[in-house]
């Protein structure tokens, strides 16, 4: 079960990083996956450099937590995901945005992913 659970959270740091890589480098083949229109100018610099630093830090603390196996370094990433989540949340409940329900599964069940990683992935001092 441990190997499963590694190999999950190992896949997610790796999909994470790519993500964030691919917003860095093609951001016009990025974008539309995430169902977004690249901006002009300012806007354009704040997609870029916000998604792709959400995602590259999301991913790194995943894999820093699984060669470290210091459980703290699931923390970040887990808050990331739970705000990301409620934000899509708070966007249909107050400003009429489509309702994401599969990107909120999503982003939680990884969120309980590495929960239960920071547990049992761990080296006990």
């Amino acid at each position: 079960m441990i190997r499963i659970i590694t190999l999950l959270v190992a896949l997610a740091s790796l999909l994470f990083v790519a993500i964030g890589v691919r917003w860095l480098v093609d951001p016009a083949g990025a974008a539309p996956e995430l169902g977004l229109s690249l901006s002009q100018g300012l806007g354009l610099i704040t997609q870029i450099g916000d998604i792709s630093s959400f995602f590259l830090t999301l991913g790194l603390c995943i894999a820093i937590a699984l060669v470290s196996k210091q459980g703290i370094w699931y923390y970040p990433a887990i808050m990331l995901l739970v705000f990301a989540a409620l934000g899509r949340l708070a966007a249909w409940s107050v400003h009429g945005a489509a309702l994401a329900v599969p990107q909120i599964a999503v982003e939680v069940l990884v969120a309980l992913l590495l929960w239960y990683a920071s547990k049992r992935l761990v080296r006990v001092p």
